[in-house]
């Protein structure tokens, strides 16, 4: 949980970016436009810094699909189709806001008489803006959580282990081990352990990765890094080392210095 937390952290960047290039902005073209005026202009916009893609839906297309949802030839009801073409543009992430959109339509609107209109929906284009950064924050509260759930349980595993192991420290310590000699092969236990509960958490993190990768390619191809991938896998494996050095060093301290009619308790 830990790791998938981390890697949504992480990748907060592509997945706000993903986000932002999702929304459409309509350009409704005039009924009496070209199609090579169409495709000219469709060029124009792709070739333009602010534009990612686009998608251009003649006024046939559109009445099908309207037609297709609504169940029913209302073109045939009303005797023609009052739908126009339109180019969906998909913008790059740094232009999905409100300003920038404003000033793109100002510049589509001057390409009148081909360009009819240019719709949006602007509340949409604030919700996502306000929210995205929150979703981040409230993202990074859960890894802090998870982090602190996961130091207390692996601490007291730990304790509970060297606990059963107090008599036993006792013993070197009367036979004249030093306090390294003594402490030596707990805290190599201790990476160990650490290190194998990080490799499984990253065989069951692939997995989770490839079942959703199965479900939904194109999504988790776009938002999944290999680099991130990389350094989230690194630092489990630096965590579980840590985590288990410092709770074995701690609790192996405190049985090497309590007194011997403690060791009952």
């Amino acid at each position: 949980m830990l790791g998938l937390l981390g890697m949504l952290v992480l990748s907060a960047k592509k997945i706000s970016d993903h986000v932002k290039e999702n929304i459409r902005v309509s350009v409704y073209l005039s009924g009496d436009a070209k199609e090579s005026d169409i495709r000219a202009l469709q060029q124009s916009l792709d070739a333009t810094t602010y534009v990612k893609s686009s998608i251009y839906t003649s006024a046939k297309e559109a009445a099908a699909h309207f037609q297709k949802e609504l169940g029913e030839d209302f073109v045939n009801s009303i005797g023609y189709n009052p739908l126009p073409s339109s180019i969906d543009l998909f913008l790059k992430a740094p232009y999905a806001n409100n300003d920038s959109i404003s000033w793109i339509r100002k510049e589509l609107l001057a390409k009148k008489p081909l360009v009819e209109s240019v719709e949006y929906t602007e509340s949409h284009v604030n919700m996502i803006n306000a929210n995205l950064g929150k979703i981040s924050l409230v993202f990074l509260g859960f890894v802090g959580l998870l982090l602190l759930i996961a130091i207390a349980l692996i601490n007291n595993t730990i304790r509970l282990a060297i606990y059963s192991k107090r008599f036993l420290i006792r013993t070197m310590q009367l036979v004249g081990a030093t306090q390294g000699f003594i402490r030596k092969p707990f805290l190599l236990t201790g990476i160990i352990q650490g290190i194998y509960g990080a490799l499984i958490a990253l065989v069951m993190l692939l997995g989770i990765f490839y079942l959703l990768e199965k479900q939904y390619p194109e999504e988790v191809g776009s938002l999944l890094d290999i680099n991130l991938l990389g350094i989230m896998s690194s630092a489990l494996v630096f965590l579980g080392i840590l985590i288990g050095l410092i709770c074995t060093w701690f609790a192996v301290r405190k049985y090497l210095r309590i007194r011997t009619n403690e060791l009952y308790y």
